[in-house]
């Protein structure tokens, strides 16, 4: 049998083969152009029914997308939610049912949650002393810290400036993890906290009171 300019014909259980391959003889091998797809438009959150569903999620939404170039699937985040994105509202829709009639997946498509994000627009000070003595060895760490605004998508930047040895170096690392961990939640709205440079300048420790934990408290507070 031949197919020849303008016929239609189907191959089944071609197992290597994705939307966009050219298939041809070994002995004359050709590559057509590429069909030039458009660009997903339109995205929702997808949603599992139930912990069955959840477990077969991914696998049959990497499959829908393997079968369809104009869906795209990625994780957001900050959010924490699975976004499927296609030409419009309908082709989402449709590709939710073919999940269902598929692969047995039920999901929801919702509206996607915004991952907002909070900034400072002034330079800003800090200090925050750990200290705590409960018997035996205490604790202490000890910070200053000063905070800058960041021009829009400079995302984070964490500055060693202190002098003097006010605080050990080996503890500065420790108070960029407490910094990195006050960041993800901001004091507006409890969003994280983007574009912003912090200087940790001065402090103070202990030679015996003082640890990474600490300061990672310091840094944090």
């Amino acid at each position: 049998s031949q197919l020849r300019a303008g016929d239609m014909g189907a191959v089944a259980k071609l197992g290597m083969t994705s939307t966009g391959d050219t298939l041809c003889s070994q002995a004359q091998p050709m590559k057509i152009a590429s069909v030039l797809f458009p660009e997903p438009a339109f995205s929702l959150a997808v949603h599992p029914k139930t912990k069955a569903d959840l477990d077969k999620l991914g696998a049959a939404l990497s499959r829908l997308s393997e079968e369809d170039p104009t869906l795209a699937v990625h994780r957001e985040a900050d959010t924490n939610e699975t976004i499927l994105s296609g030409i419009g509202e309908s082709h989402l829709e449709v590709a939710a049912e073919k999940m269902l009639r598929k692969f047995g997946v039920g999901v929801r498509l919702e509206t996607p949650k915004v991952p907002y994000k909070e900034t400072i627009t002034v330079p800003a000070k800090a200090e925050y002393k750990h200290k705590k003595q409960t018997g035996g060895h205490g604790q202490y760490g000890h910070v200053f810290l000063e905070l800058e605004p960041l021009s829009r998508g400079s995302g984070r930047e964490f500055v060693d400036k202190v002098v003097g040895g006010r605080i050990p170096k080996n503890y500065i690392p420790s108070v960029e993890k407490g910094v990195n961990e006050a960041v993800q939640e901001g004091v507006l709205a409890r969003y994280p906290v983007i574009d912003i440079k912090t200087k940790v300048y001065d402090g103070s420790f202990h030679p015996v009171d003082s640890s990474d934990i600490c300061f990672k408290i310091a840094g944090a507070g």
